[in-house]
């Protein structure tokens, strides 16, 4: 069986294709031909387990209560097509007594997803959601306590697979018999093939043998069936289809190195070289060679330094001893810690939605509107609280605030020590940056094209100082970033860009004749630039020669010399040059591959790291394969080529899962990156999947904590297919608000901390869990008070409100007094009137009934200023309502009719029309039991007709 869960993968690298091992070891007929198509499985069983983390047991509980939900899906699966249509799967049936549905696949790319989203663990993620209702993720112990294992039948699927293959007639295999066809009988020329030699293969009606073609020698074929296996990973189908590029590997120093990790530090020559280029290094026979970058295993080639003599050049893999190289670090991988600060960076841009998104919801209007006292916060919060009392899983869930805090890592460390004004600034000395020289405006050049002046090289006297200096310079960097930037900060004074070619083109004479080799090489380079931006290739392609024929210290400027080799070679590639190729590309792809940090200067050098990926899984090195993988995502990712890097940030995700048995909480991890591809590719089963795969705490420059609960809200709503609004927060998003709270504490992020604590504030009140809502809101009135005063007395009022709504009047007025003392002539008028009211509705209910009365006049007088009619309205039916808890029944009636006439003008929210619903009920159940039946019915009525269209089910 094929098995993932949340949190890992399965380990093994072939698995994928026992069913065509199992077929040619048990088959009599093996030596005829290849298994029928008809013959193969069509449909797949994809089982499901749920288990207790804590005793690696089954939760037998939730079991059963997944079952019921899909015997309720098997009547209705418009949800679970959609879902597994998102996965890539076509759904047959669900046997939800066996806990298994059966699915199929119609091609290769749909098994290719489903296997990735099924190995990263994203579909045990789906199901959780999909499973589970909001008892179980209210329940942070029981969430962090269980874990979805799926499972596939491993024979069914790889049939399927092969039978895929096979009904295409075309796709790449593996060899796995040495030079197979000199052991036939057949006169037939058959290919000579060593194991492991990847081949594409070909169906040409033989029964016993393909056509097969070499990726190693590019020579063609025929191959018996019973010596090739197709590639295991369908990703590798895909990419050797999408991307076809020649691939000549002839080292055998190349091949068969599947273990060996990349390395650095020092190694030792095994044998002599004289260099027979400028570029190449001489060594002799046990010289200490220093590696420059990476050691890459699968490459032919890689930068040293000799340490006898100081030169530095190309070196031969095969000509030095790599045992004694340093593996890199199992946090690195294949990166350098700088291309890992990449990794685990996030463009703030990406961010902004997600977390606008949050800060939105969390507001509330508690702070403006006036509140109606004895209206039901579910009815505004629209949810019922009984289903979330109940038992789910053997667990209650609890809306006590000790509990919720002991979940809670941060409970460990005070708000004080935390979030004080100091902790803000040891933050932001933190991020301090000190301007230095690198600072300094790089240097900037007039283009001036009078004819008198191309002749005098003292116009060019300063551009040919700038680029003829020797090595690398910071300032260069515009001349080699991937935006081509210098054609707006280099140069100015142009209005088209020929101008700028010909300023170019007589500097470039000018430093030639002056021998300015430098100027002379970058000249040329930033004239090929520009002519590979015109897609003039064969133009390009003279530039770059004509500068790498006068390049002779190449290594000064390795980050000139990698875009050079890279876009010259790109260029033999397109082109086809496979004479030049072979000179320049493997030296391209180990500059491309080896130098930490590479800045990619052209779109074009994407064709060289296709090639470079292509020589991985010919050689079957998986260092090479991450490392590559990881610099063509960097580039499709800056490129703004979002959806081609997605497969390739799957497979590195996959890559990083299985190097070294890491899991999915590695702190090397692109979860995040594929949450927001996801999100923008509009999958958010998936996209809400791979958010619940990753934790930020301890990782640093990573999203912010809100940038994902964002994201999970942002995906729920589309599930739902209706927006969020501020008044419902989804259950389900219980422990990423909960984990981004525990982050927030960790970077000291005062205004995240509040507005996650307001948002689960909500969300407990939403379900009527009062305990774990003022627990909340106390601690955002702590963090109030460190971050703004108009923060500061919102959370107080929030939290004066959630008194009430508990019935700790006196704890809400002695929270509601002080604000009141505290406002000045120059506070809003509404606020004002917000903190009278309230605290007359729990003066009310403390029967303090003058005070009360003279609270709501206040609060009267103030929305009749400011012209509130909404406020006036909930004023007047407090009124209402004090008037009958003191039995003057005529004045409560005449304070209900005005309030109903304030309601009918306003009526501009569903909010509003909840409260009108409310005070039509209140006059009406009044009238009736002053005997006035006829005007009580049509109350009723009206207090129906509203609540029906506010969608208030308690009230109708």
């Amino acid at each position: 069986m094929y098995t993932a869960g949340r949190g890992s993968v399965d380990s093994t690298d072939s698995g994928f294709l026992a069913g065509w091992t199992h077929w040619q070891s048990n088959s009599p007929h093996r030596q005829e031909g290849c298994p029928g198509v008809g013959t193969m499985a069509s449909e797949i069983s994809l089982s499901f387990s749920i288990l207790r983390r804590s005793t690696l047991g089954p939760n037998v509980t939730l079991q059963e209560a997944a079952r019921k939900t899909l015997w309720a899906l098997e009547n209705d699966n418009k949800e679970m097509l959609l879902l597994f249509k998102e996965l890539s799967a076509r759904l047959v049936s669900i046997q939800a007594q066996n806990d298994v549905f059966i699915v199929t696949f119609k091609t290769i790319e749909e098994i290719w997803k489903f296997t990735t989203y099924l190995s990263l663990g994203i579909v045990a993620c789906t199901l959780e959601h999909l499973l589970f209702d909001e008892r179980y993720w209210l329940n942070a112990t029981l969430v962090e306590d269980t874990e979805i294992q799926v499972s596939v039948n491993q024979d069914e699927l790889a049939t399927l697979y092969l039978g895929l293959l096979l009904q295409e007639g075309c796709f790449y295999a593996r060899a796995v018999v040495h030079d197979a066809g000199a052991q036939a009988e057949e006169e037939k020329e058959f290919l000579a093939v060593s194991v492991n030699d990847v081949v594409y293969v070909k169906d040409v009606g033989d029964e016993s043998s393909w056509e097969g073609q070499s990726l190693s020698t590019g020579e063609r074929g025929l191959l018996p069936i019973i010596s090739v296996e197709p590639l295991s990973h369908p990703f590798y189908q895909w990419f050797l289809k999408t991307y076809p590029t020649s691939c000549n590997v002839t080292e055998q120093n190349c091949r068969n190195i599947t273990s060996q990790p990349i390395g650095l530090g020092q190694c030792t020559a095994r044998e002599n070289h004289s260099a027979t280029e400028w570029d190449e290094l001489s060594y002799c026979r046990g010289d200490a060679i220093e590696v420059v970058g990476f050691f890459v295993p699968g490459l032919k080639w890689f930068v040293g330094k000799c340490n006898s003599t100081g030169a530095t050049g190309f070196v031969q893999t095969k000509h030095v001893d790599p045992n004694c190289l340093k593996p890199l670090g199992k946090d690195l991988l294949f990166l350098s810690e700088d291309e890992k600060i990449f990794l685990n960076s996030f463009d703030e841009d990406a961010q902004k939605g997600p977390v606008e998104l949050l800060s939105s919801l969390a507001k509330t209007d508690v702070s403006s509107v006036y509140r109606l006292d004895g209206l039901d916060p579910v009815e505004i919060y629209l949810k019922s609280p009984a289903v979330v009392r109940e038992d789910f899983g053997g667990t209650q869930i609890s809306d006590s605030w000790e509990e919720i805090e002991a979940l809670s890592d941060s409970s460990k460390c005070s708000v004080s020590e935390k979030s004080s004004p100091d902790s803000e600034r040891r933050y932001e000395l933190e991020g301090f940056h000190v301007h230095g020289q690198e600072d300094i405006d790089d240097p900037k050049f007039f283009v001036d094209l009078n004819a008198g002046d191309l002749e005098d090289s003292e116009v060019f006297d300063p551009v040919l100082t700038f680029l003829n200096k020797a090595g690398y310079d910071t300032q260069f960097q515009p001349l080699y970033d991937l935006s081509m930037s210098f054609l707006n900060s280099t140069f100015y004074g142009f209005s088209e860009e020929e101008d700028l070619v010909m300023y170019l083109e007589t500097s470039r004479n000018w430093a030639k004749r002056n021998n300015m080799s430098w100027a002379h090489i970058r000249c040329c380079f930033l004239l090929g630039r520009i002519c590979a931006k015109r897609m003039k290739l064969s133009q390009a392609r003279v530039y770059f020669e004509e500068a790498l024929s006068a390049i002779n210290h190449g290594f000064l400027d390795l980050q000139l010399l990698a875009a050079l080799y890279g876009n010259l070679s790109a260029i033999y590639l397109k082109q086809n040059l496979k004479t030049k190729q072979e000179l320049l590309l493997e030296k391209a792809a180990s500059l491309l591959t080896c130098i930490s940090q590479h800045n990619f200067s052209s779109e074009n050098e994407l064709e060289v790291l296709k090639y470079i990926f292509r020589k991985a899984v010919i050689v079957n090195n998986a260092s090479l394969e991450s490392r590559t993988c990881f610099l063509i995502y960097r580039l499709l990712y800056q490129l703004g080529r979002h959806e081609e890097s997605l497969p390739f940030l799957e497979r590195l995700q996959f890559l990083l899962i299985t190097s070294c048995s890491q899991t999915l909480d590695s702190n090397t991890s692109v979860m995040p990156f594929l949450s927001y591809l996801y999100d923008k590719k509009y999958l958010p089963h998936v996209a809400l999947a791979s958010a619940r795969l990753y934790k930020s705490v301890g990782m640093k420059r990573m999203p912010s904590p809100l940038w994902r609960v964002g994201v999970v809200m942002q995906n729920i709503s589309k599930i739902m297919g209706c927006p969020l609004k501020g008044n419902h927060i989804p259950a389900q998003a219980a422990p990423y608000l909960k984990h981004a709270l525990s982050s927030s504490y960790e970077s000291g992020d005062v205004k995240a901390q509040r507005t996650l604590c307001i948002l689960l504030a909500k969300l407990y009140l939403q379900r009527s869990l009062l305990s774990g809502a003022i627990g909340y809101t106390k601690r955002a009135v702590e963090l109030g008070r460190w971050s703004s005063e108009e923060e500061a007395f919102e959370s107080a009022l929030f939290l004066g409100w959630l008194y009430i709504l508990n019935g700790h009047f006196e704890k809400a007025c002695h929270m509601l007094m002080p604000l009141l003392d505290s406002m000045q002539e120059t506070d809003s008028t509404t606020q004002c009137g917000v903190v009278h009211n309230l605290l007359a509705n729990a003066q009310k209910r403390n029967k303090m009934v003058a005070e009360s009365s003279r609270g709501y006049s206040y609060a009267l007088k103030m929305a009749t200023e400011t012209g509130n009619r909404r406020n006036q309205a909930i004023a007047l039916a407090n009124f209402g309502t004090l008037s009958v808890s003191c039995q003057a029944f005529i004045m409560a009636e005449r304070y209900f009719i005005k309030s109903i006439q304030l309601f009918i003008d306003v009526q501009d929210s569903g909010d509003a029309e909840r409260e009108l619903a409310q005070v039509l009920y209140w006059l009406g159940k009044l009238l009736i039991e002053q005997q006035k039946l006829e005007d009580g019915r049509v109350c009723f009525e009206l207090a129906l007709l509203f609540a029906m269209k506010s969608n208030n089910l308690k009230s109708e």
